[in-house]
């Protein structure tokens, strides 16, 4: 089941071109989220968070939560809009074009997808973002989230998921390679890939509770593969209320599973909705 997934708020960014690294799963040195610690999802803002909470996700550019297990959002596999003139000046032969030669965007977040159609483009494109990881090790975070593994089905038919999985599998040596863990973010009907192949060591999972999968909810197909180390969020739309409560129900004893409003907007603003089993 593809769904739409949730987006950082669009921020300049540079890059730095780094050497790929290219540790293997088995022989990474990473430090995984606790289990079923409180999560706090951040990408739409920093704020402090609660005492309670152990793991907090941000931003790439921001910094990281102090004395929190932190985890850096990346978005791997589209341009980030306020990014798309850097992209197209620098790294045009990256960005997805049709036959025709436009530009192939996501319309529900205006954000042109990556090319990962070849091993040559997704080595580069992996390179740049070895950069950004080896900052957020740098800056003190702990694990990156790489969003848009399933842009395949934004793609028009141009990207399979055999390219997106290929293309994960170098980020997720990259991390590796920084001593950084990495998590599968939504997709489940990858998920064994996403442990066994691609080398992903944990979930960051968006409304899982809403979509069926193959042993029950989404959820459950995670939890198949990755065991308790999956973090889960359920938004105040798509069922809202009800499938936090169920999903706190089935799940919250032994995963982390949280609800934030759908901009996850910082504490404070408009609309900031944050709650927890």
């Amino acid at each position: 089941m593809f769904h739409t997934l949730v987006r950082r708020a669009a921020i300049a960014a540079g890059s730095v071109l780094c050497c790929l690294g290219m540790a293997s799963a088995a022989s990474a040195t990473v430090t995984l989220p606790p289990v079923n610690g409180q999560f706090d999802y951040q990408i739409g803002g920093a704020y402090t968070p609660l005492a309670s909470v152990a793991i907090v996700d941000r931003d790439r550019l921001v910094a990281p939560a102090s004395g929190k297990y932190n985890i850096c959002y990346i978005n791997a596999f589209q341009a980030q809009p306020d990014d798309a003139a850097w992209w197209k000046a620098n790294h045009d032969n990256l960005l997805l074009k049709t036959a025709a030669g436009k530009y192939v965007i996501d319309p529900d977040w205006n954000e042109i997808l990556f090319d990962t159609r070849t091993a040559a483009k997704r080595t580069e494109l992996a390179g740049i973002q070895a950069g950004w990881m080896t900052a957020c090790g740098t800056a003190g975070y702990q694990a990156i989230e790489p969003d848009n593994l399933d842009s395949w089905s934004r793609s028009k038919g141009l990207i399979t998921t055999a390219n997106n999985i290929a293309f994960a599998t170098l980020l997720a040596q990259s991390a590796h390679a920084s001593n950084l863990a990495i998590a599968q973010k939504n997709t489940s009907e990858i998920a064994n890939q996403g442990k066994n192949t691609i080398g992903f060591d944990f979930v960051v999972a968006e409304e899982c509770q809403r979509y069926t999968g193959d042993y029950g909810r989404e959820c459950d197909d995670f939890i198949h593969y990755y065991g308790n180390q999956v973090y889960e969020i359920e938004y105040t739309d798509n069922g809202g209320v009800a499938n936090f409560n169920t999903a706190c129900t089935a799940r919250g004893a032994s995963i982390s599973v949280i609800y934030r409003d759908r901009d996850v907007v910082p504490f404070g603003a408009a609309g900031y909705t944050y709650q927890y089993c």
